[in-house]
């Protein structure tokens, strides 16, 4: 040890120290993102923790960052105000603090992403760690492995350590995406290796009889494959993205078919592969829903309050934009869509840049446009992992405005020194 002090400076040892402890702090936060089995859930208690933690030692937003804090705080306003209409507050303050709460989960992650690149792969690499562990719960749980594996199912379908498979099939989303990443871009020798996880993981979107999780695996899964087609110039790399997709999917289909000839899971899959349910047709079903919610909207500038839509209908309104206008009002959903719009536009114009962290971006982006294409036929506003993905886009809008700065002020530097040696010549 004493050796180790003389080779290298105290600073230095003490900010290799903190590097550490903090990646390791962070990946720890998104492990618990894995497992919410009950609410309020581990990673609700330690991210406030480690948010505060982190504030009181110099948590940093960067300018890039900041409309990302502005859009969402002035969101939770609008609960706030929608709040107001309401005779009856319940569990109201509850729901507002949990949205309050994940909007600084995100505007946390893109400034530690921002001020850490490196987090980028201690995040993915966390992530994917916990969706092969929640998936194989889930997997166990459908065909009742284990004495209680049922826990880890609803519906008869597979719910890993969530409480609902439509929230759990979306989560795998991002890991699986990563995954197969890494199998069109990294080496041969790495396939096997990569292969295994994102099997369990697409067993675990598949058994989730998510059709939102379907669709947007299918979504993000193309849109990956096409902007790796895009960014390269080179006939090799794009003929090898279409063998190994064409690959990739042939595998896929053979373990559907599989899969399908075990007891139940067949019917199972003919039930849910149907694009409309009873539950969306019926007279007052989702559809129906949608109509009277956005005429209610027109009336009710400052919504009707969070939650209070599924009281009077039975339901709640299982679509994002009328979630906003109904729960925020009309500045909630305002401030969502030019998040929304902001986020893809902003995050498109770099997305295909040749940056480090430039695959954990492209991966996240897709994954996010899948999330939110999902959020018009269900309620996405207190999903964990959309903040995140928010996080992550913005956190590398941050490095790329960083970077551009670095680029502008280097030529000038430059003339101030040619500057100063011409004076002195």
């Amino acid at each position: 040890m004493s050796a180790i002090s003389h080779d290298l400076p105290l600073g230095a040892v003490n900010a290799k120290l903190i590097a550490l402890i903090s990646s390791g702090a962070v990946f720890l936060g998104i492990f618990l993102s894995g497992f919410v089995i009950v609410e309020p859930a581990p990673y609700e208690f330690y991210m406030a923790g480690l948010i505060v933690v982190w504030a009181l030692f110099g948590l940093r937003i960067s300018r890039a960052a900041s409309p990302l804090l502005v859009l969402l705080l002035t969101m939770n306003i609008g609960g706030m105000i929608s709040m107001t209409q309401m005779a009856n507050l319940a569990n109201t303050p509850l729901y507002l603090a949990v949205s309050l709460f994940l909007a600084f989960t995100a505007v946390f992650f893109a400034s530690v992403t921002a001020v850490q690149p490196a987090l980028y792969r201690v995040i993915f690499i966390a992530y994917v760690a916990a969706a092969v562990i929640t998936s194989l719960l889930g997997i166990a749980g459908y065909f009742h492995a284990f004495p209680g594996a049922e826990i880890f199912t609803k519906y008869d379908r597979a719910a890993g350590a969530f409480q609902d498979p439509n929230v759990f099939g979306p989560f795998l989303v991002l890991p699986g995406i990563y995954l197969l990443y890494l199998l069109l871009t990294g080496p041969i020798t790495r396939m096997p290796l990569l292969a295994v996880p994102l099997l369990v993981i697409t067993a675990g979107i598949f058994f989730s009889f998510s059709r939102g999780a379907w669709g947007m695996f299918g979504v993000s899964a193309i849109l990956l494959t096409g902007c790796l087609f895009l960014q390269s110039a080179s006939g090799m790399f794009r003929l090898r993205v279409v063998v190994m997709t064409i690959a990739a999917l042939s595998l896929l289909v053979i373990a559907i078919i599989v899969i399908l000839q075990l007891p139940g899971v067949a019917d199972m899959f003919s039930n849910r592969a149907h694009l409309e349910q009873s539950y969306d047709t019926a007279r007052l079903g989702r559809f129906a829903r949608y109509t009277i919610g956005f005429q209610m909207a027109l009336e009710h500038p400052f919504g009707i309050g969070p939650l209070v839509f599924g009281t009077i209908y039975g339901e709640d309104t299982h679509d994002i934009w009328l979630k906003m206008l109904m729960d925020y009002g009309w500045l909630g959903f305002v401030s969502f869509l030019a998040l929304v719009l902001w986020t893809i536009s902003a995050g498109f114009r770099i997305l295909l840049r040749d940056r480090p962290w430039q695959p954990y971006l492209l991966c996240a982006y897709v994954a996010f446009i899948g999330n939110i294409g999902l959020g018009t036929f269900i309620d996405i506003d207190h999903w964990r992992h959309v903040y995140l993905l928010l996080g992550l886009i913005w956190g590398a809008i941050a490095l790329e405005y960083r970077h551009q700065k670095l680029l502008r002020r280097a030529p000038r530097a430059q003339d101030d020194n040619d500057h100063r040696n011409l004076k002195f010549a």
